[in-house]
């Protein structure tokens, strides 16, 4: 893992009857990111299909999770799923937590 290298989670509330929901409760994403350009290096999500974990992971990588918008929209565009609104929230979370980060200076390696 190089330096610049930090993992970031979100996690958001799953809609009530899904398979998601009754395994887990909430919807977790994971993501590495380059702390010095945003850009996501990989992503993995507590999603409960393959398919579904190998789409969010390809939506993700490579983008910059600074610009969430071009996230969302590409998400809205392509993700048809029950949890989209808990999948959003939760990487917006990401995105949250990595500006605080990026506020209050560099991460010590």
């Amino acid at each position: 893992m190089e330096p610049f290298e930090i993992f970031i989670s979100g996690y958001a509330k799953l809609p009530m009857g899904t398979t998601a929901e009754e395994l887990y409760k909430v919807i977790a994403v994971g993501i590495l990111v380059d702390k010095n350009t945003g850009e996501i290096l990989d992503a993995d999500c507590t999603l409960v299909t393959s398919v579904a974990k190998n789409l969010v992971n390809k939506l993700l990588v490579g983008k910059n999770i600074l610009r969430f918008e071009e996230i969302e929209k590409a998400i809205n565009e392509r993700y048809f799923g029950t949890v989209k609104k808990s999948l959003i929230s939760s990487i917006k979370k990401c995105h949250d937590k990595l500006k605080i980060i990026l506020e209050e200076g560099p991460v010590e390696v």
